[in-house]
């Protein structure tokens, strides 16, 4: 179906559909949601990860989250417990989810690149008391620096072969299907405590409760009033993305494709193969070869993030779907987004207006509203988002003005009420939709004693949109013999995950500042013709 004949579906007006949404009620929490699916669509396929083969109807499903919750509860996890979990994309992660959901526990997803040093910060901030680990993950956990005294091996659940006194995941699907004394937890009860990349240098834990995670869902199931029945998520489910996707799946009674990792030159053909309806569409596919086949897909509409104006032109052009740009964080989940209707502002540039749910506005320092047209930074509310920053009080009070949230985005707002993105407050690095934290990856540089100072800034890339470069300082008396860019990068991949490591590594005398003694990043940035240039290029390896 092509775009046009999308269009033409008779639907009400966005105003009304704001309207007609808010007045939907939310099931009572997350498991209420999915024995509201499986009651209605038993025999439904809820998920499908077709790498791996791992499909299952929405009653399977429920009763397997049922046994899960059962055999967790039974080795002490209960509502408050805080369970990191490390997995791939494969059918346990999410099914682990649901089934901390069913108990009122919390899940504290991680990556599974983490290195010891980041799992240990993870697992010490956010107060873990289990973890359910991946196998190939295992290693990861033996080289933490400081394992909690509490984290003993029968607290470590293994997806595979666990080690002695761990227990296996496998085993814990032997229990009861039915979840009588199992306690019903509250739409405010805490689900997840999500962790972030911050501009503090290191990451902060979002406090996500059920009403958090239904409110997205029910946004994103409900916003254009169409069906889609097939959704594909391609990004790692320890992100928030598949997450919400999969709440709007079960609002639509629809199935969940979930691929292993992404893929750029596999992507068209995972939505041609499974006939998909919705997915968020990665830049990174524009730049494949154009195939007699992309038109030939089922897409009714697409999320796209951050394009380019010509970039969103042509891509709706050359698979002939409907792409809308959106606006969110985790933080407070969706935010904004481009009314399906809104053809005019195709290549504008505009993030949209507010979801169902949320107040947007552009607010000066100190939180007052700027004039239209004007930049400031950002703010949210609404209920669901999320509670705090888990154990950083600091932080929290920092991400508010009363009950709107900072986004530390500078926006502008136009005349007719859309929004804009105009930069970022955040020192922040984005390398193929992975967010990276400046100020973490210079904590890191300088743990090495030869380094006296380090800055680490974007650069555009084609490819990944952008990649991360380091000004290294040395000490006094050094020279870069005294430090071969090969310590630095080994150092960097033994604490920091692998998309964290930096590309460019610069050696200079001295980093500009500011009259306050900040590091003037703009000066570096603005003052290069070519920022690859004058740098090793750890990927190419070579000096550029």
């Amino acid at each position: 179906m092509s775009r046009q004949e999308i269009l033409k579906h008779a639907a009400p007006p966005v105003a009304e559909r704001r309207r007609i949404i808010e007045a939907m009620p939310l099931p009572a929490n997350i498991g209420a949601l999915l024995d509201a699916a499986a009651a209605e669509v038993p025999d439904h396929a809820a998920w499908n990860f077709f790498e791996s083969g791992e499909a299952i109807s929405y009653a399977a499903l429920r009763r397997s989250v049922n046994r899960l919750a059962n055999g967790l509860a039974a080795l002490g996890i209960r509502k408050g417990s805080h369970v990191a979990v490390m997995l791939p994309n494969v059918a346990a992660m999410p099914m682990t989810w649901l089934a901390l959901a069913r108990l009122g526990a919390v899940m504290v997803p991680m990556n599974i690149g983490y290195t010891g040093r980041e799992m240990n910060y993870v697992i010490d901030t956010g107060a873990v008391d289990w973890v359910v680990i991946d196998e190939a993950c295992l290693p990861t956990l033996d080289a933490l620096p400081a394992r909690p005294e509490r984290l003993t091996d029968d607290r470590v659940i293994v997806l595979g072969a666990p080690r002695q006194h761990q227990r296996r995941w496998l085993d814990l699907l032997d229990g009861r299907d039915d979840i009588a004394g199992l306690p019903a937890p509250a739409l405010d009860d805490l689900m997840n405590i999500q962790f972030t990349s911050g501009t503090t240098g290191f990451p902060k834990g979002c406090m996500l409760s059920h009403r958090y995670w239904l409110t997205i869902g029910l946004i994103n199931a409900r916003r254009d009033f169409r069906r889609y029945e097939r959704i594909l998520a391609a990004t790692p489910f320890f992100y928030m993305d598949p997450q919400w996707m999969l709440m709007m799946t079960f609002y639509q009674r629809g199935t969940l494709f979930a691929a292993r990792r992404q893929s750029a030159s596999r992507f068209m053909d995972w939505v041609r193969t499974h006939r998909i309806n919705f997915t968020l569409f990665p830049e990174v596919v524009i730049k494949q070869p154009p195939s007699p086949y992309d038109r030939d897909n089922a897409i009714v509409r697409v999320n796209c993030y951050g394009l380019s104006k010509d970039a969103h032109v042509a891509l709706e052009e050359r698979f002939d779907f409907i792409a809308r740009e959106a606006f969110g964080m985790t933080e407070i989940g969706s935010g904004m987004f481009v009314p399906i209707e809104a053809t005019d502002m195709v290549g504008s540039g505009t993030c949209g207006t507010a979801v169902p749910f949320r107040e947007v506005r552009v607010a000066d320092e100190q939180g007052n509203t700027v004039p239209s047209g004007n930049i400031g930074e950002l703010v949210v509310r609404g209920p669901g988002i999320l509670q705090g920053y888990y154990n950083n009080e600091a932080a929290t009070r920092q991400a508010f003005h009363g009950d709107w949230f900072r986004t530390g985005d500078l926006f502008r707002q136009d005349e007719r009420g859309f929004f804009y993105i105009v930069g970022r407050v955040k020192d922040m690095i984005r390398r193929a939709g992975e967010n990276i934290a400046a100020r973490e990856v210079e904590a890191v540089l300088r743990g090495l004693p030869e380094i006296a100072e380090a800055a680490a800034v974007p650069v555009p890339d084609p490819q990944r949109g952008q990649e991360v470069k380091v000004y290294l300082v040395l000490q006094p008396g050094l020279d870069k013999d005294a430090l071969p860019f090969e310590r630095v990068i080994a150092h960097c991949e033994a604490n920091l995950a692998r998309f964290k490591v930096p590309r460019y590594l610069a050696y200079i005398d001295k980093l500009p500042k500011t009259p306050s003694e900040k590091i003037a990043k703009q000066v570096l940035i603005q003052g290069a013709a070519d920022l690859r240039a004058d740098a090793f290029d750890r990927v190419d390896g070579v000096w550029r």
